[in-house]
This record gives C-alpha cells, sequence and structure tokens, in this order.
C-alpha cells in the first residue's frame, strides 16, 4: 500500500509538474510560436508516456493483458526517441530532419514486431517483460540521436560562454543515467521510472534555456539599440554645420589647411562608425587618438582660445568605445564654449594606481551644479548616462562628475584592474 501511495504521489509530481510547463508556455510572450508548438508537444508526448509507464506497471502487477501491456511497451520504445528530436528543434530549426525522422520510423517498426515476433521483446504473463535480440533498438536510436543533439549545440551555440553552454550538454548526462538506471538498475518490476523523471527535468531545463537566449538576443538588441542612440547623440548637427564652415572658409583662405581639415573631419566620422561597430572594449590608445581629431577639429574653430592639455602616464588598458571622447566634448560644448569670452583649457590625463586606472577630464568653464544636473536635459542628451551604462557593463567601471559654478568640472572615469585581468 505504501510503495503504491508513492507511485501515484511520484506520478502526480510529474504530471502537475508538465501541467504548469504547458500553462507557462501557453502564456509565455517571449517564445515564438514555433518554439511554443514544441514545447506543448513535448508536454502532450511526456504526458502520454507517462501514463502510458503508469499504465504498464499496474498491468503488470495485477496480471493484465499481455496485448495491451505489449501496446504500451512498443508505443514508449518507439515515442521516446522522439522527444531528442524535438529537442533538437527547440537548440536549431535550420537542419534537415528526415535522417532522424527516418531512424525513429526504423526503431517504430522494430519494436511492431513484438504483436508477432520475440526479436524485439515479448511480453511472457509468468515471466513478465523478456528483452529479445534487438530490445536494445530504441537505446542505440537514442544514443545516435543525442550524439546529434550535442552537435547541434555545439554548431548553433559555440560562442557561450558560462554554465548556458552546459545546458544540452548536462540534459544529455540525465538521460544516459535515466537510461542505465532504469535498465541495469531499478528494472521494470518497480513502479518507478527514472527516464519519466529525466523527461520531464529535461523538458524543463529545455525551457529556461530557451529564455536565457532571448535574455541573449534581448541583450544584443539592447546594444544594438544603444549604440543608435550613441550615434545620434554624436552627430551632432551643431558640430557638423560648424565643421563644414570651417572647412569652407579654409578653401578660400588656405586651401592646404582646407585639405588637412577635410582628411582630420573624415578619419574622425570613420572613427565614430569603427567605434559604433566594435564589440567588446578597445585599446584607450585608439580611443583617445579619435578623441584628439574631435578636440582638433574644434581647435580649428575656437583657434587660440581653446586649449587642450594631456597627461599621459598609461595606456596599457581598455575601455568601452566612445567613452572619453564624448566627455571631451561635454567639455568642450557645455564647459569652454559656455564661458563668457568663449576660451578656456580642456586637460586629458591617465594615471596607474595599483588597483584601477584613473581618465579625468578637466575643463575650466562655467561648470554647473550638481544639484540641478538632473533638471539639465540638454546636457544628459550628450550621452553621459550611456556611457556609465557602457562602462558598468563591460568593465565595470565607473563615472563620477565634480563640478562647482564659475570653477569648471572635472569628469574621472575609473577602471578596475580586476576586469581587464579577468
Amino acid at each position: 500500500m505504501q510503495i503504491m501511495f508513492l507511485q501515484i504521489l511520484f506520478y502526480c509530481l510529474l504530471v502537475f509538474l508538465m501541467i504548469g510547463l504547458a500553462f507557462a508556455v501557453q502564456v509565455d510572450r517571449y517564445i515564438n510560436k514555433k518554439q511554443r508548438r514544441i514545447m506543448l508537444t513535448i508536454v502532450a508526448l511526456i504526458l502520454s508516456l507517462i501514463s502510458s509507464g503508469y499504465w504498464g506497471y499496474r498491468l503488470s502487477t495485477d496480471g493484465g493483458s499481455a496485448f495491451i501491456r505489449t501496446c504500451l511497451s512498443a508505443y514508449g520504445y518507439s515515442a521516446r526517441p522522439v522527444l531528442l528530436i524535438l529537442f533538437g528543434d527547440i537548440v536549431s530549426g535550420k537542419r534537415d530532419d528526415r535522417p532522424a525522422w527516418i531512424l525513429v520510423g526504423i526503431n517504430a517498426l522494430i519494436y511492431m514486431t513484438a504483436f508477432f515476433s520475440g526479436i524485439c521483446f515479448i511480453i511472457d504473463p509468468v515471466a513478465g517483460f523478456i528483452r529479445g535480440p534487438l530490445g536494445f533498438s530504441s537505446h542505440i536510436v537514442s544514443a545516435l540521436l543525442l550524439i546529434r543533439l550535442l552537435a547541434l549545440s555545439i554548431s548553433e551555440y559555440r560562442n557561450l560562454t558560462g554554465l548556458e553552454s552546459f545546458f544540452p550538454l548536462f540534459n544529455a548526462i540525465i538521460i544516459v543515467i535515466a537510461v542505465a538506471v532504469d535498465t541495469f538498475v531499478i528494472h521494470s518490476n518497480t513502479p518507478f521510472s527514472c527516464m519519466d523523471a529525466a523527461m520531464v527535468s529535461c523538458s524543463l531545463f529545455f525551457y529556461i534555456w530557451l529564455h536565457l537566449q532571448f535574455v541573449r538576443e534581448h541583450e544584443r538588441a539592447l546594444m544594438a539599440d544603444q549604440r543608435m542612440q550613441i550615434m545620434l547623440s554624436q552627430i551632432q548637427p551643431h558640430f557638423l554645420y560648424n565643421t563644414l564652415a570651417v572647412i569652407q572658409n579654409l578653401c578660400r583662405s588656405d586651401p592646404a589647411q582646407a585639405e588637412a581639415a577635410t582628411v582630420r573631419f573624415s578619419r574622425y566620422l570613420r572613427g565614430n562608425m569603427d567605434s559604433l561597430l566594435a564589440e567588446g572594449t578597445i585599446p584607450f590608445d585608439q580611443e583617445l587618438k579619435h578623441t584628439m581629431e574631435y578636440l582638433e577639429l574644434e581647435k580649428m574653430r575656437f583657434r587660440d582660445r581653446l586649449e587642450i592639455r594631456c597627461e599621459i602616464e598609461c595606456t596599457d588598458f581598455e575601455l568601452p568605445p566612445l567613452t572619453l571622447q564624448p566627455i571631451a566634448e561635454n567639455a568642450v560644448r557645455h564647459g569652454i564654449w559656455e564661458n563668457p569670452d568663449g576660451s578656456g583649457i580642456v586637460t586629458i590625463a591617465t594615471r596607474e594606481y595599483p588597483d584601477r586606472y584613473e581618465i579625468t577630464v578637466i575643463d575650466n568653464g562655467k561648470g554647473f551644479d550638481p544639484d540641478k544636473a538632473a533638471e539639465d536635459t540638454e546636457r544628459s542628451h550628450i550621452g553621459i548616462q550611456n556611457v556609465r551604462e557602457r562602462l558598468a557593463s563591460l568593465c565595470d567601471g565607473k563615472l563620477s562628475l565634480q563640478s562647482s559654478v564659475g570653477e569648471g568640472t572635472k569628469a574621472v572615469i575609473t577602471l578596475p584592474k580586476e576586469a581587464k585581468d579577468s
């Protein structure tokens, strides 16, 4: 009686998990229609296999019909490999399934021989389940499909890192262990099936994996959107118009200088596009060069009113692209440019500490009141918040601003060395 109670509890738990998974899949708006259809098919198939396993055991203990028990066993051994194809559909939908389905079809035909031959298995009224020479057909087919599943996982997600890349391998190990335990340890005379539990676990893990893929794609979309925002913030109409106006004037007064300015302007625009296409971090030298292209263009317009100072003590580190240049632009546009006489000094400095690198950008412009900075929408449009977010996400860096009205602004970029070493 106690064993029967545990059996019912075991199967009820599996069924409730599958019903819950079906409900979650149905209401989940983050997975596409194809993935939803595959997951619901998996749930339906697992529920049918759990039901056939349960009734197969009950009939074996109650001395039920050998024909019905043969039907249930043949169905179980024929349908289980189908799950591996469906799991493969979750991993990748860009391949030809026909060889796998042909293999599953051959496996099903082999188990259909149980109705008229003992070559695969027979259900003896006294001895119970007796495996024949081809009785391990389902195991062999499942092993081949497991290898296929792992190959698909490696091919489709070879760029994954961390524990996420081990999900398919982990599921394959679960299935192998479950088959081994059911075949060589538990056998068929107990009410519990490790394979049933493994199927439920794998379906849950693959559902979680689907969401991990969604998160990864969502992060990529956010990064692309952020790059677009950065690009829009970098292509300032006033800067473009002013630079082109300077070049136009130089064409009349100093053609050689106009040519040099055009080349510098072209390098600046190309540097912007290259930075937007860059993945991860870039060397500081590259970002500094791009920043200096911008500052030299501004100096053409300000002439002697803008002074650029560099106090570079170290360059052997990396940072997100378009990090320093927006800060320097902020110093010119909202610092120097707004001075009463439109003149000032911008200083760029780097310093190495035992645990971090620091980049400072200091201007002696008009400064601002930090308490009112949140209300300054024009200042935030420059992209300071984007710089903060990319520093935090790509290298655990920070950006701090210190300013006083009439005294200028100091921006400090902090890059921990641990982020570089990792």
